[in-house]
């Protein structure tokens, strides 16, 4: 049987003298008293009894028209607009992180933007999005985030084609740790206190400063500040962690209320870009700070620091938090540390 088949709306009359239509659309029976399924608003039956089939009829002539033009469908299609909104709706309902979320909003505003515009996303509008970066990590994760949406539109029906950008090399950052940690950390100690504590927990403890530690709280430690427990949902590998707090910082440490955040005094942290606005500022009082430190620094650097003395990836592994690791052994590859020593070169 046809894909697409409507038997012409017969008119046909109830013994209680009510009037409808009686069809078959893809083999499936409808029966019509009014116009409300083709958005009209004619009613037989509320006509008097002698003009109910003229009426009727034309209900018929309407209903059969509707379909037809609207692809054998009481669904009226959807412009381009209202498909591309839609799509994206649904898209942007998926669970997605706040940063991931924020990311796909943002770029399909650009796109919709071009299409109510122009009335059509060229593959040259497209590409013209990531290509305005010129850095190479950047172009790399507005295409890899823009040919998620592409995809997703292009998948369900929108008229538009994928990108055919392919992904740029990324040049591997090298990490140089800090000269002097402990010059460093007295600057930044008489430059803000916040920002000193940060550092010494990136340093000290390992842990990611912006997410991590920023959102501490004092029931996060231990009683006697030995260790700081965080639950999978606080750190990046979605697993428990317990991580030893040094005596050098416990030394510092004057344990407040549990449910209180350890930086700001109360239930509330600071906001996600507090230590990087406070470090900007530091930086700017200290120009002579090579421009590539920054407070992750600190964390390479303590990495270094457990690797050179205990030589064990499983040690750094479970000192980074990493899930695998593969995971550490790929941060290695960024990270200064010798692998010959001067006995292992050649002598004459």
């Amino acid at each position: 049987m046809p894909k697409n088949t409507l038997s012409y709306p017969k008119v046909c009359k109830r013994k209680d003298g009510k009037y409808y239509i009686d069809f078959k659309l893809n083999n499936k029976r409808y029966r019509l008293f009014s116009g409300k399924l083709i958005e009209s608003t004619i009613n037989p039956n509320s006509y008097p009894a002698k003009l109910r089939y003229s009426v009727t009829t034309s209900l018929a002539k309407q209903t059969y028209d509707y379909i037809v033009s609207n692809n054998y469908s009481f669904n009226k299609p959807l412009n381009d607009l209202e498909l591309f909104d839609t799509l994206i709706k649904n898209k942007l309902s998926e669970p997605l992180s706040k940063t991931y979320y924020k990311a796909l909003k943002s770029l399909s505003e650009v796109l919709r933007n071009e299409l109510k515009r122009n009335g059509q996303l060229t593959g040259f509008f497209i590409d013209s999005i990531p290509l305005k970066y010129s850095n190479n990590t950047s172009f790399n994760t507005v295409r890899r985030h823009l040919n998620v949406l592409v995809n997703y539109l292009h998948q369900n029906g929108f008229p538009i084609a994928p990108s055919k950008l392919k992904t740029r090399k990324q040049v591997e950052v090298l990490h140089s740790p800090i000269s002097d940690v402990r010059v460093l950390l007295n600057q930044i100690k008489e430059f803000n206190y916040n920002l000193y504590i940060c550092c010494l927990l990136t340093y000290g403890c390992l842990l990611r400063p912006h997410q991590e530690i920023r959102l501490l709280k004092w029931s996060d430690f231990s009683d006697d500040l030995r260790f700081i427990n965080l639950s999978g949902d606080k750190v990046k590998s979605k697993r428990n962690r317990i991580v030893p707090v040094p005596k050098y910082i416990r030394e510092i440490l004057h344990k407040g209320e549990n449910q209180d955040n350890i930086f700001s005094n109360n239930k509330q942290p600071y906001n996600k870009s507090y230590f990087s606005l406070i470090w900007r500022r530091f930086k700017r009082r200290y120009p002579t700070i090579e421009p590539s430190v920054t407070i992750y620094s600190f964390r390479h650097s303590g990495a270094i620091e457990i690797f050179k003395r205990t030589g064990s990836i499983t040690k750094l592994q479970k000192a980074m938090g990493h899930s695998s690791i593969n995971v550490s052994l790929t941060y290695l590859r960024g990270l200064e540390i010798p692998e010959l020593n001067e006995e292992d070169m050649p002598m004459i």
